[in-house]
């Protein structure tokens, strides 16, 4: 092909096929931008947001929080009897009630002790 040949079918083309990788690559970043929006405004209202450590706002009380080490996990391995479903059954209603026991509306459903986050007593 000669350049002159080059030359007309590019003039030839149209203004979208000139210019499609361009707009495909703002399309991309428009649909991105859209998607972190919405992936920050589920954090926000989800009250994730109020429970991260890692936010620069929160270096004073990160040393704080402990590690709770009080809650007994059920065991992944072994038979499935009787007795181990009673034992997860028990297990799972502790965790319920403990869940259930606090007004679901109330002012101090993100306070530290309802979410058992708050420092041990010693």
């Amino acid at each position: 092909m000669s350049e002159e040949q080059l030359v007309t079918d590019a003039s030839s083309l149209s203004p979208w096929q000139r210019h499609r990788f361009v707009v495909l690559i703002g399309l991309t970043i428009v649909i991105s931008i859209f998607l972190v929006g919405v992936a920050l405004a589920l954090y926000a209202s989800s009250g994730a947001a109020q429970l991260d450590l890692s936010r620069p706002g929160y270096t004073s009380v990160r040393d704080k929080a402990v590690r709770s080490d009080t809650f007994e996990g059920f065991s992944a391995s072994g038979s499935v009897d009787k007795g181990t479903l009673d034992d997860f059954r028990k297990l799972y209603a502790d965790q319920a009630e403990k869940a259930t026991n606090f007004d679901s509306f109330g002012g101090d459903v993100m306070s530290d002790k309802t979410l058992s986050i708050d420092a041990p007593t010693k």
